[in-house]
């Protein structure tokens, strides 16, 4: 008798801060408009006093035309198919493989709970994700918002 496969998502929002390291991070159930929206909201909130320009990659989510995006936030997209333009894909990077492991878990929960343990280690360790997503390109950028 074989078995099905049952699959489970869980999504991650994320945005990091290259320069100082610091990474913002929010757990959904889905991914849709509604919840970047929140994530936005979440960075927000976390960097009142800073302008914050935050690159995007082309889902839908992203740019959607409902999207509520705050005043202190600026999203750009990246071109498409860019993925290595994005210094977020190595933070995803690092957390499979110092979270994941060659890993298999029972249950969604599993999951869920060995992101609420290693997201928070990751976002406080701003050496680390700085040295994952302080590109030189990036580091030599001039930015001046007027």
């Amino acid at each position: 008798m074989l078995n099905g496969y049952e699959r489970q998502f869980v999504y991650v929002y994320g945005a990091v801060s290259p320069l100082q390291g610091e990474f913002d991070w929010m757990i959904c159930g889905e991914m849709n408009t509604v919840r970047m929206g929140q994530f936005l909201g979440q960075v927000s909130h976390a960097h009142p006093d800073e302008f914050i320009v935050m690159v995007v990659d082309g889902a839908s989510s992203h740019k959607a035309k409902d999207l509520a995006v705050p005043e202190n936030i600026r999203l750009v997209p990246l071109p498409a198919y860019a993925p290595e333009l994005n210094p977020q894909e190595h933070v995803w990077d690092e957390l499979r493989e110092k979270e994941f492991p060659n890993r298999v878990f029972n249950h969604i929960d599993a999951v869920i709970a060995q992101l609420h343990t290693g997201l928070p280690r990751l976002a406080e360790d701003h050496v680390r994700v700085h040295s994952l997503t302080a590109w030189p390109w990036i580091v030599s950028l001039n930015l001046n918002a007027h």
